[in-house]
């Protein structure tokens, strides 16, 4: 009986290998067609969000209609093409499955940015010219702000969620041109949030900030980068500015000179007392060492009314490096025995300046001349779309701080990234941080570059994160003759001529602790802080012309080993590079 049944359970089971074999053909078959169909949708809404980003930037609003319904369709049928459930099925497999839910993924963000983003944008843009803010003659319309702030708010959560959905995407996981194509989207929605997020901000924020329920006053603080602090630099120069009805005026200016150091330092955090002892409380000059804009900010603010008197209603703190992008907005500007450019700025404010102004006083005369120059010819010349990107780029780049002495409105700036506050983790984002600043007492650190490096993962089961920092002193071989005195403090602070000292900290993420620390790979005395809930590890590096260390230090346990872990890091003149490099456990 059983040779008998032997051909018929054969012929049985080859009828269903068949029949698998058949499905599975027709399920690749089809995943393939739905594919090509859905990349050739995506790579139309990438040519269309082009075309449409020019028509924006030249004004063409009645261009973007038909280029927006282009960009809707394409979008809903990638969407429509990646979301059935034999192309999920395919998304389970391994090796190649990250590669169709990545692909199904962006087909998703796309769809929902150009629903929920783009549609309230554009009748945002529709309705209200940027032009009609009204920076002409320092006075800015504030009665369009209630009208666009509803429109901005929806783009901008729906941007938001966007961002942090892109950010799930393992590109690491896909092949390489995915990859390529993940990260450039990646790149494209974050700059996207954080301008609507910016002008979102600026809708809500600018109506009360700029003196529109009565006059406000704030404190303008230039950070000098090239003596670097957390937030960027030393305060260069500092003034004034009075806000209302929507006009702004250049009230008074001021020299760090006007602030002698205080014999009592006022209270400080203990995370601040533990990294830079007393300092920044005592020097007006070292506030900005803080590595929280919501403390320095209102220190800031009290020494302006200890000295001056009046009321301080929020602190605005901006670099060097954002004359940068304002010039690229406003125009070229006379600086004393300059004409600055873009292309130069950087280098007057921050190394040309010592060499040919080498009188203090009067250096600080130009520090000053140039922030009312960029302040005025923001307000009075500049193009409002160019203001607003020059002033977007700043704040992504971290160029740009403010705290505000009013509850509410700090609310918001502590929760945007216009804050500068220590951030928070969550289940979108772990963070780590290095703080770099300067000891040397001159202006040494035009000559600093960093890298950033870290690495995720476990390491003998425990979550494990990995930071490295690489830095070097590019100073020229004779730095210590060649470059002004005032430029290497001389060995003024106890550093000799041409050496860079730097107190470099590294913070983990949140919970997690320092299980290894080194520099070049020994061991060496560290101070330690807790910043809120992470320990952070701190070295004094010194280096000469030409010197570069590395500094290693690994956190492990709660918080640690998170593959979506960003990096925070003080603004510097040159951006580090920042790299994720595979997990080397030690031994």
């Amino acid at each position: 009986m059983s040779d008998g049944r032997l051909p018929v359970r054969r012929r049985w089971i080859g009828w269903t290998v068949g029949v698998l074999l058949s499905l599975l053909l027709i399920a690749i078959g089809w995943v393939c067609i739905r594919g090509i169909g859905a990349v050739n949708d995506l790579q139309q809404v990438a040519k269309g969000a082009s075309q449409l980003k020019s028509s924006i930037a030249a004004g063409d609003l009645e261009g973007t209609k038909p280029l927006a319904k282009s960009i809707a369709h394409n979008a809903e049928s990638a969407r429509s093409l990646t979301s059935d459930p034999v192309w999920h099925a395919f998304g389970a497999l391994p090796w190649i499955g990250p590669n169709f839910s990545a692909v199904s993924e962006i087909a998703e963000i796309a769809d929902d940015v150009s629903a929920d983003a783009l549609t309230p944008l554009l009748d945002v843009a529709a309705d209200f010219d940027l032009a009609s803010l009204g920076f002409a003659g320092g006075a800015i319309d504030l009665e369009p702000f209630a009208e666009i702030a509803g429109p901005l708010g929806t783009a901008d959560t729906a941007l938001s969620a966007a961002q942090l959905h892109a950010r799930r995407i393992d590109a690491d996981a896909t092949l390489p041109p995915l990859a390529d194509a993940i990260r450039t989207m990646r790149s494209s929605v974050t700059e996207a949030a954080t301008v609507v997020g910016s002008l979102h901000g600026a809708a809500v924020l600018l109506p009360t900030m700029l003196g529109g329920e009565g006059p406000r006053n704030y404190v303008l603080a230039m950070q000098n980068n090239a003596e670097l602090r957390s937030s960027g630099g030393i305060i260069g120069s500092i003034a004034l500015l009075h806000a209302e009805g929507g006009r702004i005026t250049l009230q008074s200016q001021a020299s760090t000179r006007d602030f002698p150091p205080l014999d009592t330092a006022p209270p400080l955090s203990d995370s601040t007392i533990a990294l830079f002892e007393d300092r920044p409380g005592r020097y007006l000059q070292n506030i900005t060492s803080i590595p929280d804009f919501s403390e320095a900010g209102a220190a800031i603010a009290a020494r302006w009314e200890g000295r001056f008197g009046g009321t301080v209603d929020g602190v605005i703190a901006v670099d060097a490096v954002v004359a940068k992008h304002l010039i690229a907005a406003t125009g070229d500007l006379t600086l004393g025995p300059f004409t600055a450019t873009p292309e130069n700025v950087t280098d007057i404010l921050l190394s040309e300046i010592y060499a040919a102004v080498p009188d203090p006083a009067v250096q600080d005369e130009i520090f000053a001349q140039a922030a009312g120059a960029l302040f005025g010819a923001a307000l009075s010349g500049g193009d409002p779309r160019a203001l607003i990107g020059a002033l977007a780029t700043s704040a992504e780049e971290g160029r740009i701080r403010i705290w505000s002495a009013h509850d509410g409105e700090e609310a918001v700036l502590a929760g945007s990234a216009l804050g500068g506050t220590i951030p928070t983790d969550s289940v979108d984002a772990t963070y780590v941080g290095v703080l770099m600043n300067d000891t040397t007492g001159g202006k040494m650190d035009f000559y600093t570059r960093a890298s950033i490096s870290t690495s995720v993962g476990s390491c003998q089961g425990t979550p494990t994160t990995q930071v490295r920092v690489t830095w070097t002193n590019t100073a020229p071989a004779d730095a210590a003759t060649s470059l002004p005195p005032y430029v290497t403090a001389d060995g003024f602070y106890g550093v000799p001529a041409g050496t860079v000292r730097t107190l470099i900290a590294v913070y983990g993420p949140e919970g997690a602790t320092p299980s290894r620390i080194d520099r070049d790979g020994a061991e060496e005395g560290v101070q330690t802080a807790m910043i809120g809930d992470r320990s952070a590890v701190q070295h004094e590096v010194s280096l000469a012309p030409g010197e570069s260390t590395t500094i290693s230090v690994e956190f492990q346990g709660t918080g640690a080993g998170e593959r979506l872990t960003e990096v925070r890091h003080t603004p510097l003149i040159h951006t580090p590079d920042t790299t994720r490099e595979p997990l080397r456990c030690a031994s």
